[in-house]
């Protein structure tokens, strides 16, 4: 028993974990932002290439936190929860903004209109600092999951811009 235990736990308990509170918020409250952040407006005019690497890189980063153990045993590790949580917090305010207050100057901004596209930035890192190894042999390259996250972020970014500026 112990050994499946051992050997279950990377798989559960892993960075992935620390995605699922973005997801859950996201799906929860979609509906909640002003009408061209609805989805079928959010991607109408948006090239194709773009939204298949801006999934593609979401997919990637989502895995390789998947494959990322959580564990909170080293300094930088401690220091990339608070950096997580932190990036979490601005992420829900840059909703919370957008939801409540959608006719205010920051929510009409190029600035805050793309806020949840940008503050991912800081979750992200939190994760980054947090992921030191695989639940697999093979070796650990903090740049991959780095530099997946980096493209999906300029995706990201890119098409939140694009749709701002195609609605003004």
């Amino acid at each position: 028993m112990e050994t499946i235990k051992g050997t279950i736990k990377p798989y559960v308990l892993n960075c992935f974990i620390l995605i699922l509170p973005i997801l859950v918020w996201n799906i929860l409250l979609t509906d909640k932002l002003p009408a061209n952040y609805q989805p079928i407006l959010f991607s109408r005019g948006i090239p194709n290439f773009l939204t298949y690497i801006e999934n593609i890189s979401r997919i990637l980063l989502f895995v390789i936190a998947f494959l990322m153990p959580l564990s909170f045993r080293t300094m930088k590790q401690r220091v990339g929860l608070y950096v997580y949580l932190f990036g979490v917090l601005l992420y829900f305010a840059s909703w919370i903004v957008l939801i409540f207050f959608p006719a205010s100057g920051w929510s009409n901004s190029a600035i805050g209109y793309s806020a949840p596209s940008y503050t991912p930035a800081v979750w992200i890192t939190g994760i980054a600092l947090i992921g030191d190894s695989f639940s697999f042999s093979l070796p650990f390259r903090g740049w991959i999951f780095i530099c997946v996250s980096i493209v999906f972020l300029m995706a990201h970014i890119s098409h939140t811009v694009l749709v701002y500026y195609q609605i003004k």
